[in-house]
C-alpha cells in the first residue's frame, strides 16, 4: 500500500513539473513575441535570438543594399505587412521538441493605432522555434524564415558579385576612352539576367569631388550583353557585344537583346527610371566607400541630394 502511494506521488510530481515546465516556455515565448522583426530588427532582440539567428537577420536588414519593400515584403514585415497594423501576440501551445528546443505556436491578430482590431483581416498562427542557451531559451527561428534568409543572402551575394564584375569591366575597359575624373561610378540598369550572361544599358561616368558633391565630367551610355564565366565562387567578364551608335543602333539593338528588346527600349528611353537608378546606385557606392558625400550634380544642372 505504501508503495502504491509513492508510486502515485511520483506520479503527480512529475505531472506537476510537466505543467510548469510548460508554462515557464508559454511565458517565455509571450516575451520572446515582443522581438520578432517589424520594419526593423531591434539592437536589443541580440540578447533574445540565438547567435546565428540574430546574424542572419543582421546581415539582412543592416548590411544587404536596400531593397523594394513590395518586392521582398516577407523580410521587413514578418507579421504585420505594410498595412498600418500593430501585432497582438497570444501564445496558443507549446510544445518541448527535446531538453533544448521547443516550438510555440502564436495567434497573431492586427490591431490599428487606434486600439482597434483589424475585424477583417481575422487571426493567423505562426510558429516561433526556441533553443536551451546558457539556460535561457531564445528564438532560434520564426516560420522558417532562417533558411528564407539564408538564401536570400546567398543569392544577393552572387548578383553583388556579377555587379563587382560589370562595374569592374567598364572601369577597366570603357572608362579610360573618357575625359577621366576622380571617381568613374557605373551605373548597371539590367534588362534581363540569365546564367552566363547579363542584358542591360550600361552607363559610364566620371565624377570630381567638390566639397560634399560629385560632378559630373563625362560619360555615356553602353546598351548590350554581357558574357560572364562563374568559377570557384568568383566572377569575371569574357565578353561584351555592344549595340552600335547611329543607324545601326534600333537594329543592333534588336539582335542583341532579342525577346529584351522592348523591356530596354522602354528603360534607355525613361530618363526618371534612369535617374532613380543611378541615385540609388550612387548612395550605394557612398556608403559602401564611406565617402561624405551629399550630392551629385550634371553640369549647368542644380545639385540633387542623394537622401
Amino acid at each position: 500500500m505504501k508503495k502504491t502511494i509513492l508510486i502515485l506521488f511520483a506520479a503527480l510530481l512529475l505531472a506537476g513539473c510537466g505543467t510548469n515546465k510548460e508554462e515557464q516556455l508559454r511565458e517565455r515565448a509571450a516575451e520572446l513575441c515582443q522581438y520578432i522583426p517589424d520594419h526593423a530588427l531591434l539592437e536589443k532582440s541580440k540578447d533574445y535570438m540565438t547567435a546565428d539567428f540574430y546574424t542572419v537577420l543582421d546581415t539582412l536588414f543592416n548590411h544587404l543594399p536596400e531593397h523594394e519593400a513590395m518586392d521582398h515584403e516577407w523580410l521587413y514585415f514578418f507579421v504585420t505587412g505594410n498595412g498600418g497594423t500593430i501585432p497582438v501576440y497570444s501564445v496558443d501551445s507549446v510544445i518541448l521538441v527535446d531538453e533544448t528546443h521547443a516550438t510555440a505556436y502564436v495567434n497573431v491578430r492586427q490591431k490599428w493605432e487606434d486600439g482597434t482590431f483589424d475585424e477583417e483581416a481575422g487571426s493567423e498562427e505562426h510558429q516561433l522555434d526556441m533553443e536551451l542557451v546558457n539556460g535561457q531559451w531564445l528564438m532560434s527561428d520564426f516560420d522558417g524564415h532562417k533558411a528564407d534568409c539564408i538564401r536570400h543572402i546567398a543569392l544577393n551575394r552572387q548578383e553583388q558579385a556579377v555587379r563587382e564584375a560589370i562595374s569592374d569591366y567598364l572601369v577597366r575597359e570603357i572608362a579610360p576612352h573618357y575625359s577621366l575624373g576622380e571617381l568613374c561610378v557605373p551605373v548597371l540598369m539590367m534588362v534581363h539576367e540569365a546564367d552566363t550572361c547579363v542584358w542591360g544599358d550600361f552607363w559610364v561616368l566620371w565624377y570630381n569631388v567638390s566639397g560634399d558633391t560629385l560632378k559630373t565630367v563625362s560619360g555615356g551610355s553602353h546598351p548590350g550583353r554581357i558574357s560572364l564565366r562563374k568559377e570557384d565562387n568568383r566572377v569575371t567578364v569574357t565578353a561584351f557585344d555592344q549595340v552600335e551608335d547611329g543607324a545601326r543602333f534600333q537594329p543592333s539593338a534588336q539582335r542583341i537583346f532579342g525577346e529584351h528588346y522592348d523591356l530596354f527600349s522602354q528603360m534607355h528611353s525613361n530618363e526618371q527610371v534612369r535617374e532613380a537608378v543611378r541615385k540609388e546606385q550612387l548612395r550605394e557606392y557612398v556608403s559602401r566607400n564611406g565617402l561624405s558625400i551629399k550630392y551629385y550634380q550634371d553640369f549647368g544642372w542644380p545639385a540633387i541630394e542623394l537622401q
